[in-house]
């Protein structure tokens, strides 16, 4: 199974960026992590409009038979240990999973009517470069939890 994280946007700031290397360099023993960056659409568009480019571009981007795993405050809460063995039961099917990660404004109705799964890393609106590293995180404390490594620390 690979675990792609489909994304508007790179990560421009260098601490975040650094930050996300090195949880993608944790994973990478565990999981085939790919990542695919669509570019945001250019000039100054009204936010239904981004959105929608934003959208299909996203779409395409979704590898062809991956559970699509939209990312959204409103989505589904789950705890890490909940997510962890989500994760497991997806791996003992062998489908690729596509996490997306919108733009500023979010993601289009599309790319969630199309997901398999909304999930939400928060209530608070986060930044789509900090969701990034937040999702990168969550990911690696479940394959640690999946390992019974000491990393996670229930309670």
């Amino acid at each position: 199974m690979r675990l792609w994280i489909v994304a508007v946007g790179r990560v421009a700031d260098p601490a975040l960026r650094a930050a996300c290397a090195d949880y993608g360099t944790r994973l990478a023993g565990a999981w085939r992590l790919e990542t695919r960056d669509v570019r945001p659409p250019a000039g100054h568009l009204p936010v239904p409009q981004r959105m929608q480019r934003e959208g299909d571009r996203l779409l395409q981007a979704i590898p062809d038979g991956a559970r699509s795993v939209a990312l959204s405050r409103s989505g589904k809460s789950e705890t890490s240990e909940g997510f962890a063995r989500r994760l497991r039961r997806w791996q003992t099917e062998a489908r690729d999973v596509a996490f997306v990660v919108g733009g500023a404004d979010g993601l289009d109705e599309r790319v969630l009517a199309r997901s398999d799964l909304v999930l939400s890393l928060s209530t608070f609106t986060l930044p789509h470069e900090l969701a990034r590293l937040v999702l990168l995180e969550q990911l690696y404390r479940a394959t640690t939890i999946l390992q019974g490594t000491p990393y996670h620390r229930s309670r």
